[in-house]
């Protein structure tokens, strides 16, 4: 369990915490490109560690990132005219371009020098992996830009949503490098308890190794005469956990070899989206249309399951469509949607939850490694250093894996360099 005060440390992001310094000392998603999908196009409404924030594509194809409120009377930017480079207020005229430098000011006197003195609070930004990344830290200390594998593979082979979900960011962390919660939460195989790989070993091994970005981590299920089962994470600071999803948990190889993960970016200390990518395993095996509609259909984040805002229609003011028959019958659960049904346990233990009153166990080994390391993090940026995987060609490498060892051989032995990158 962690004391009260550290439990305060990691988990509030506004400006001037100590979590939201690290926070801002990394590249994090701000939205996805497709929330912008034109030049001079409608501003989009972006809450980011606490900050109201407006996101723009420029007359360029650029995008820029500033503050909601206009600093001549805080009118809001939302309903600016978006035009010729610039954002335009609408209460007084006044202009503004991407990188917040004020171009017009009409309501002022042709002559006035008042303009070169008034700038609007503007972010960087930059594009890749159908994410537009911000940075909000010092000038001085800002890292290159994200260099993650799924970044880098071509838009064929990868995929990227986000959904809004209402509760501290660090619960959504936490459950998503939990690796035993699945043999529970996810089961949907409820009459059959040896279908999957998650249930016939629901207590497996986690094995924790620190890296210059985070840890990798590995779970390990015994499966008797079948040999093991291993699957391969990894955490990258702050927020991103990446996970092999390259052989079918029900056995075999997956139609789609593919790796997934998430990030999870606050909003606010109470609310954040999830930014939920996977991309192609194999270079000659594209993620087809099909299976990515499938695959978002499964996890409860279709197109059909959410409402503006990315917010799921299955959500804590419907109890997630809980379905008590088919928790009774089928599912453990009985809520549809895999990603569902993380929401429904991580939104339900509070806004923040109370860390204090924990009882760890064997299998939470990660989780409380990632809080170890979020506190180091907190101590470096306090004390001048820069935080471990804030340099992006730390993670550059990253690829996760999982498949099937036979007993007595290591998974490092099995499978040599499935888990190097390869894009």
């Amino acid at each position: 369990m962690l004391k009260r005060e550290e439990n305060e440390r990691i988990t509030r992001v506004g400006s001037g915490t100590p979590m939201g310094a690290v926070w801002r000392r990394y590249w994090i998603p701000a939205c996805l490109s497709e929330e912008l999908p034109g030049s001079d196009g409608a501003p989009v409404r972006v809450r980011l560690l606490g900050e109201d924030l407006i996101a723009f594509r420029d007359s360029n194809g650029d995008v820029g990132l500033v503050d909601a409120f206009c600093p001549h009377r805080r009118a809001p930017m939302f309903f600016g005219r978006n035009e010729a480079c610039g954002l335009r207020c609408v209460y007084h005229g006044w202009k503004f371009d991407r990188n917040g430098v004020c171009t017009e000011m009409p309501s002022e006197p042709p002559d006035s020098l008042f303009k070169q003195k008034v700038t609007i609070v503007a972010y960087p930004t930059w594009e890749g992996g159908g994410i537009v990344w911000t940075y909000m830290g010092p000038p001085d200390e800002q890292p290159s830009y994200p260099d993650l594998e799924f970044v880098r593979a071509p838009q064929t082979h990868r995929f990227v949503s986000k959904t809004f979900q209402e509760c501290n960011w660090l619960q959504g962390l936490e459950g998503g490098i939990d690796n035993a919660h699945s043999s529970f939460v996810h089961n949907e195989k409820l009459n059959d308890q040896t279908t999957t790989v998650r249930n016939r070993d629901t207590h497996p091994r986690t094995d924790v190794e620190r890296t210059s970005y985070g840890f990798q981590y590995t779970s390990t299920r015994d499966l008797g005469d079948d040999g093991l089962y291993v699957r391969v994470y990894h955490y990258v600071l702050p927020s991103m956990s990446i996970r092999g999803s390259v052989t079918a948990i029900e056995g075999g190889r997956n139609k789609v070899p593919k790796l997934d993960g998430h990030f999870w970016i606050p909003c606010d200390d109470e609310t954040m989206y999830v930014y939920n990518f996977c991309y192609a395993y194999d270079e000659h095996v594209p993620l087809t249309s099909d299976y990515i509609e499938w695959f978002e259909t499964w996890t409860g984040r279709g197109p059909a399951d959410l409402g503006p805002g990315y917010v799921p229609l299955r959500n804590k003011r419907n109890d997630y469509l809980i379905d008590r028959l088919r928790q009774k019958t089928q599912t453990y659960t009985g809520i549809i949607g895999i990603n569902t049904q993380d929401f429904a346990i991580q939104e339900g233990m509070g806004a923040i939850t109370d860390r204090t009153r924990e009882h760890l166990g064997t299998t939470d080994r990660a989780v409380i490694a990632a809080r170890q390391l979020l506190l180091e993090a907190v101590d470096d940026v306090a004390n001048g250093q820069t935080p471990r995987g804030a340099d992006p060609a730390a993670s550059r490498n990253v690829r996760p894996y999982d498949d099937y060892v036979p007993r007595g051989m290591t998974w490092q032995e099995a499978w040599g360099n499935e888990v190097v990158a390869k894009w």
